[in-house]
């Protein structure tokens, strides 16, 4: 499998924040995205995600077969927001996007112990704490497959420890062919990774 970008370039509000990026990442393999505030890293994820129209060039996801047969089928997107609700409990709202996005390798249970989560899936969201609600937010990743993850500055609100498990987390996804695209300020923990940076805009 492959995740292509050729000449990609996108905008925001009507004005161009990034032209002309260009990668190809195989399965394994990880692109960690920077730049200064305004340089269109998240918008570069919501381009490849599908969630924003791109201006010129082409993003292909190749190999993906009838199970992944386009880039958005095949892309998992966190973002800055976690995309959970307050009132309903950590367990109803994974039930949630596992109905939305289909079934997984882990159970529930089995995706919160993974993020140090065991045993509060009955608690309802909005009583997490931040770096709580941002583990519970990256469970999604693992009650649903996809082979490409897109991440928003996946750490915000993670202590120390939690960085390192989610780091692992990351690493074990590329070991099994999985592909990584995270827009960070923060360094990630990841070894061997390829890296873009985004040029600062005019605005």
């Amino acid at each position: 499998m492959r995740l292509i970008a050729e000449n990609l370039s996108g905008e925001r509000g009507g004005e161009t924040v990034f032209d002309g990026v260009d990668f190809a990442l195989a399965d394994g393999q990880a692109l960690v995205v920077t730049g200064p505030n305004g340089s269109g890293k998240s918008t570069l994820l919501r381009v490849i995600a599908g969630l924003l129209p791109h201006l010129h060039g082409r993003i292909a996801f190749e190999g993906g077969g009838e199970e992944f047969p386009t880039v958005a089928a095949a892309c998992h997107y966190l973002g800055h927001q976690n995309a959970m609700k307050a009132a309903l409990t950590v367990q109803e709202n994974l039930e949630f996007w596992r109905a939305f996005c289909g079934g997984g390798k882990l159970g529930i249970a089995d995706a919160l112990d993974d993020v140090g989560l065991g045993g509060l899936g009955h608690l309802p969201f909005g009583y997490l704490s931040t770096g709580q609600k941002r583990r519970a937010a990256i469970a999604k990743l693992f009650i649903s497959h996809r082979p490409v993850w897109l991440l928003d500055e996946p750490t915000a609100g993670l202590d120390k420890a939690s960085d390192e498990r989610f780091a692992g987390l990351m690493q074990d996804h590329c070991a099994a062919g999985g592909i990584v695209v995270a827009a960070t300020h923060l360094p990630l923990g990841l070894e061997g990774v390829k890296t873009l940076e985004m040029g600062r805009v005019h605005v």
